[in-house]
Protein backbone atom coordinates (compact mmCIF):
# COMPACT_ATOMS: atom_id res chain seq x y z
CA UNK A 1 0.00 0.00 0.00
CA UNK A 2 0.72 3.39 -0.57
CA UNK A 3 -0.20 6.50 1.33
CA UNK A 4 -0.03 9.75 -0.68
CA UNK A 5 0.44 12.26 2.20
CA UNK A 6 1.24 15.76 3.48
CA UNK A 7 3.83 16.39 6.51
CA UNK A 8 1.10 18.82 8.42
CA UNK A 9 -1.68 17.41 7.27
CA UNK A 10 -3.66 16.36 10.47
CA UNK A 11 -6.08 13.80 8.51
CA UNK A 12 -3.09 12.61 7.00
CA UNK A 13 -1.59 11.87 10.18
CA UNK A 14 -4.57 10.33 11.69
CA UNK A 15 -4.52 7.41 8.78
CA UNK A 16 -0.97 7.49 9.48
CA UNK A 17 -1.06 6.32 13.08
CA UNK A 18 -3.66 3.60 12.69
CA UNK A 19 -0.93 2.23 10.08
CA UNK A 20 1.22 2.32 12.66
CA UNK A 21 -1.28 1.05 15.47
CA UNK A 22 -2.31 -2.03 12.78
CA UNK A 23 1.68 -2.71 12.00
CA UNK A 24 0.18 -2.25 7.88
CA UNK A 25 3.14 -2.22 5.91
CA UNK A 26 3.03 1.30 3.62
CA UNK A 27 4.98 3.66 1.60
CA UNK A 28 4.71 7.13 2.13
CA UNK A 29 4.99 9.27 -0.68
CA UNK A 30 4.20 13.38 -0.35
CA UNK A 31 2.09 14.91 -2.62
CA UNK A 32 1.68 18.55 -2.79
CA UNK A 33 -1.46 19.36 -3.89
CA UNK A 34 -1.01 22.83 -4.53
CA UNK A 35 2.09 22.11 -6.98
CA UNK A 36 0.90 23.09 -10.52
CA UNK A 37 2.23 19.49 -11.82
CA UNK A 38 0.50 17.80 -8.69
CA UNK A 39 -0.36 13.96 -10.15
CA UNK A 40 -2.94 13.87 -6.81
CA UNK A 41 -5.94 13.63 -9.26
CA UNK A 42 -4.58 10.33 -10.94
CA UNK A 43 -5.76 8.74 -7.92
CA UNK A 44 -8.95 11.30 -6.35
CA UNK A 45 -10.61 13.68 -8.43
CA UNK A 46 -11.15 15.88 -5.59
CA UNK A 47 -7.39 16.67 -5.29
CA UNK A 48 -6.83 16.01 -1.52
CA UNK A 49 -4.68 14.26 0.62
CA UNK A 50 -4.62 11.43 2.40
CA UNK A 51 -4.93 9.12 -0.44
CA UNK A 52 -4.48 5.31 -0.10
CA UNK A 53 -3.55 3.35 -3.32
CA UNK A 54 -3.78 0.00 -2.83
CA UNK A 55 -1.68 -3.23 -4.26
CA UNK A 56 -4.30 -3.49 -6.82
CA UNK A 57 -3.73 0.05 -7.93
CA UNK A 58 -7.23 1.15 -6.87
CA UNK A 59 -7.52 4.34 -4.39
CA UNK A 60 -9.57 4.95 -1.26
CA UNK A 61 -9.83 8.88 -0.06
CA UNK A 62 -11.50 10.53 2.78
CA UNK A 63 -9.31 9.54 6.00
CA UNK A 64 -12.23 8.10 7.77
CA UNK A 65 -13.08 5.89 4.48
CA UNK A 66 -9.43 5.22 4.89
CA UNK A 67 -9.03 3.81 8.49
CA UNK A 68 -12.25 2.22 8.51
CA UNK A 69 -10.93 0.20 5.91
CA UNK A 70 -7.34 -0.23 7.60
CA UNK A 71 -9.04 -1.82 11.05
CA UNK A 72 -10.34 -4.62 8.47
CA UNK A 73 -7.30 -5.58 7.29
CA UNK A 74 -5.56 -6.83 10.40
CA UNK A 75 -6.56 -8.40 14.09
CA UNK A 76 -4.16 -6.40 15.74
CA UNK A 77 -5.04 -3.28 17.77
CA UNK A 78 -8.94 -3.27 16.71
CA UNK A 79 -9.59 0.43 16.77
CA UNK A 80 -13.24 0.87 15.77
CA UNK A 81 -15.95 -1.15 17.44
CA UNK A 82 -17.60 -3.64 15.62
CA UNK A 83 -21.08 -2.72 15.27
CA UNK A 84 -24.19 -1.18 17.29
CA UNK A 85 -23.95 2.12 19.84
CA UNK A 86 -19.96 1.57 20.85
CA UNK A 87 -19.29 1.66 16.87
CA UNK A 88 -21.96 4.46 16.49
CA UNK A 89 -20.29 6.31 19.43
CA UNK A 90 -16.65 6.05 18.14
CA UNK A 91 -17.36 7.26 14.76
CA UNK A 92 -19.23 10.35 16.18
CA UNK A 93 -16.09 11.44 18.05
CA UNK A 94 -14.28 11.18 14.91
CA UNK A 95 -16.93 13.33 13.32
CA UNK A 96 -16.24 15.78 15.92
CA UNK A 97 -13.14 16.39 15.53
CA UNK A 98 -12.87 16.28 11.85
CA UNK A 99 -15.42 18.78 11.98
CA UNK A 100 -13.03 20.55 14.36
CA UNK A 101 -10.11 20.18 12.25
CA UNK A 102 -12.46 21.39 8.94
CA UNK A 103 -13.47 25.14 10.86
CA UNK A 104 -9.29 24.84 11.74
CA UNK A 105 -8.33 24.48 8.38
CA UNK A 106 -10.55 27.32 7.27
CA UNK A 107 -9.55 29.48 9.34
CA UNK A 108 -5.42 28.78 8.14
CA UNK A 109 -6.58 29.24 4.77
CA UNK A 110 -8.85 32.17 5.37
CA UNK A 111 -5.71 34.44 6.73
CA UNK A 112 -3.19 33.10 3.70
CA UNK A 113 -5.28 35.48 1.56
CA UNK A 114 -4.99 39.05 1.33
CA UNK A 115 -6.03 41.27 4.25
CA UNK A 116 -8.54 42.78 2.71
CA UNK A 117 -10.26 40.29 1.16
CA UNK A 118 -10.72 38.12 4.21
CA UNK A 119 -13.93 37.66 6.36
CA UNK A 120 -13.22 38.49 10.56
CA UNK A 121 -16.77 37.29 10.59
CA UNK A 122 -16.18 33.98 8.96
CA UNK A 123 -13.23 33.34 10.88
CA UNK A 124 -14.92 34.23 13.87
CA UNK A 125 -17.34 31.66 13.10
CA UNK A 126 -15.14 28.87 12.87
CA UNK A 127 -13.43 29.49 16.07
CA UNK A 128 -16.59 29.22 17.84
CA UNK A 129 -16.96 26.05 16.55
CA UNK A 130 -13.86 24.73 17.57
CA UNK A 131 -14.64 26.43 21.06
CA UNK A 132 -17.75 24.28 20.98
CA UNK A 133 -16.12 21.14 19.80
CA UNK A 134 -13.53 21.74 22.69
CA UNK A 135 -16.25 21.86 25.28
CA UNK A 136 -17.95 18.94 24.41
CA UNK A 137 -14.76 16.81 23.96
CA UNK A 138 -13.81 17.77 26.93
CA UNK A 139 -17.42 17.40 28.91
CA UNK A 140 -17.63 14.09 27.05
CA UNK A 141 -14.02 12.89 28.03
CA UNK A 142 -14.91 13.31 31.43
CA UNK A 143 -12.72 11.41 34.34
CA UNK A 144 -12.60 8.48 31.78
CA UNK A 145 -9.19 6.97 30.78
CA UNK A 146 -9.89 7.42 27.03
CA UNK A 147 -12.81 8.90 24.84
CA UNK A 148 -14.81 5.69 24.97
CA UNK A 149 -14.22 4.72 28.34
CA UNK A 150 -11.14 2.27 28.83
CA UNK A 151 -10.07 1.08 25.68
CA UNK A 152 -7.51 3.23 23.14
CA UNK A 153 -9.67 3.31 19.76
CA UNK A 154 -10.30 5.38 16.59
CA UNK A 155 -11.75 8.36 18.74
CA UNK A 156 -8.51 9.06 20.59
CA UNK A 157 -6.50 8.82 17.40
CA UNK A 158 -9.17 11.59 16.05
CA UNK A 159 -9.28 13.85 18.91
CA UNK A 160 -5.13 13.63 19.14
CA UNK A 161 -4.47 14.90 16.13
CA UNK A 162 -6.83 17.73 16.61
CA UNK A 163 -5.02 18.93 20.03
CA UNK A 164 -1.90 18.23 17.94
CA UNK A 165 -2.85 20.50 14.94
CA UNK A 166 -4.21 23.11 17.67
CA UNK A 167 -0.18 23.25 18.57
CA UNK A 168 1.06 23.61 15.37
CA UNK A 169 -0.96 26.16 13.74
CA UNK A 170 -2.95 27.76 17.08
CA UNK A 171 -0.28 28.21 19.56
CA UNK A 172 -1.92 31.69 20.91
CA UNK A 173 -4.97 29.38 21.52
CA UNK A 174 -4.53 28.18 25.33
CA UNK A 175 -6.89 24.88 25.54
CA UNK A 176 -5.36 23.02 28.12
CA UNK A 177 -5.53 25.72 31.06
CA UNK A 178 -9.51 25.51 30.30
CA UNK A 179 -9.92 21.38 28.88
CA UNK A 180 -7.68 20.10 31.88
CA UNK A 181 -9.42 16.36 30.54
CA UNK A 182 -8.39 16.65 26.88
CA UNK A 183 -4.77 17.50 28.51
CA UNK A 184 -4.55 14.48 30.55
CA UNK A 185 -5.57 12.58 27.00
CA UNK A 186 -3.08 14.29 25.26
CA UNK A 187 -0.01 13.40 27.91
CA UNK A 188 -0.63 10.08 27.17
CA UNK A 189 -1.27 10.01 23.38
CA UNK A 190 1.99 11.85 22.56
CA UNK A 191 4.37 9.60 24.37
CA UNK A 192 3.09 6.47 21.91
CA UNK A 193 5.12 5.95 19.40
CA UNK A 194 2.58 6.02 16.76
CA UNK A 195 2.20 9.93 17.77
CA UNK A 196 5.99 10.05 18.10
CA UNK A 197 6.75 8.91 14.70
CA UNK A 198 4.15 11.20 12.95
CA UNK A 199 4.94 14.82 14.29
CA UNK A 200 4.67 17.44 12.01
CA UNK A 201 7.50 19.42 11.51
CA UNK A 202 7.25 22.66 13.13
CA UNK A 203 5.42 25.19 11.93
Amino acid sequence: MKLLSSPTSPYVRKVRIVLIEKKLDHQLENANVWDADTRIQEHNPLGKVPCLVTDDGSALFDSRVIVEYLDTLSPVGSLIPKSGRERAAAKCWEALADGTLDASITIVKELQRPVAQQSPEWIERQYGKMDAALNMMEKGLGEQSFCMGVSYTLADIAVGCVLGYMDLRFAHIDWRSTHPNLERLYKKLVVRQSFIDTAPPAA
